[in-house]
């Protein structure tokens, strides 16, 4: 069980919508909730898109001018959904866990901004839990901190977070920590740090999955984490090897293949010799393709280590501004090198 959650701050804006595709491949969620995406009406071509294929479902609410908008899609080989409601601050929907039979429902939630609109989520969110046994999870942006060590630099209302903390007491509900990272959004000038993300179960939602755990990962194109619940890690095997298509753009790559190919393999089994050679060839391209491109990753992660760098310095309070500016400086640069790398891939 895996569940992505990402406030994603607009698809309008240029490499929004590649970053997101990239995280569904790269993390291959079970469920993706996204916030704020500020988009009118979403079609099934452009999901299925996004999802990186066309076994999935979808749920959505249409942003309200040019704020809000909610989407939550669904791996439909390992979730089956039956029912769905919702409000413009969350979409609830309830389904069944394939392979586990386990009966699941999960809400995606944008929370509101003003006292009033605050005060009516909670009463909404009170209504549907309480109308449904079930293992419940909420996700998402709830633009509400639960006490003063969850902002940096910013106003704290103590009331607010009261009415936040009795929401989950009296719904039992558990939050489950974040590893990582201490706060999920940080303003664009790297000043202001609130974690308004998060998730929250209840005890039947526990009780089906072990070792629960949170990831704040980078935020690389927008101002919020991506957030993700999964259960214990599952050993499926090696990974599968890939090959790109740049690859063939190089001289020698041939020879390289063949070479692999006709190293000598000991085995009586046609099958086993067979995957021994393949296992040559993928253990020769590995190494060549370090040598070939892995100069641009190293430059990557090169870089993404200074950015980590400057936001663990940032999230104590420490930077001047000269320092904020190198911060944001080599935050550029990152996000320049990676849009780099995706086109050589592409």
């Amino acid at each position: 069980m895996k569940i992505l959650s990402l406030n994603v701050r607009g698809f309008g804006v240029e490499g929004k919508f590649r970053w997101v595709k990239g995280l569904c491949s790269s993390e291959k969620p079970n469920v993706v909730v996204l916030q704020e995406t500020k988009v009118h009406y979403i079609d099934e071509g452009w999901v299925q898109s996004l999802w990186g294929g066309n076994n999935c479902g979808f749920v959505q609410i249409e942003a309200e001018g040019n704020s809000g908008g909610l989407l939550t899609i669904w791996d439909s080989s390992s979730f089956v959904a039956n029912s769905a409601v919702g409000n413009r601050y969350f979409i609830a929907f309830r389904g069944t866990w394939l392979g586990s039979g386990v009966e699941s429902a999960i809400v995606n939630i944008y929370g509101p901004h003003n006292d009033k609109c605050k005060i009516e989520m909670w009463g909404a969110l009170d209504n549907l839990l309480s109308s449904v046994d079930s293992a419940w999870v909420l996700c998402g942006d709830f633009n509400e901190v639960r006490s003063h060590s969850e902002r940096l630099n910013c106003v704290f209302n103590q009331s607010r977070a009261s009415r936040f903390n009795d929401f989950i007491e009296r719904n039992s509900l558990v939050e489950i920590p974040i590893n990582g990272k201490r706060f999920t959004r940080i303003s664009d000038d790297g000043t202001k740090f609130s974690k308004l993300d998060r998730f929250l179960v209840n005890d039947n939602f526990i009780k089906q999955w072990d070792d629960l755990s949170v990831v704040a990962i980078d935020r690389r194109e927008s101002d919020h984490c991506p957030i993700i619940l999964r259960d214990k890690a599952i050993d499926f095997g090696p990974k599968p090897f890939k090959i790109f298509d740049e690859w063939f753009s190089k001289d020698g790559i041939d020879k390289i293949i063949s070479d692999a190919w006709e190293k000598d393999v000991r085995g009586y089994r046609k099958d086993c010799r067979f995957r021994d050679k393949l296992k040559n060839v993928k253990l020769e391209l590995k190494e060549w393709s370090k040598s070939e491109f892995g100069g641009i990753d190293n430059e990557i992660n090169a870089v993404k280590d200074e950015v980590s760098k400057w936001e663990s310095k940032a999230e104590s309070g420490s930077l001047s501004d000269n320092d904020r500016e190198r911060w944001l400086d080599t935050r550029r640069k990152w996000i320049a090198k990676e849009k780099s790398k995706a086109n050589m891939l592409r």
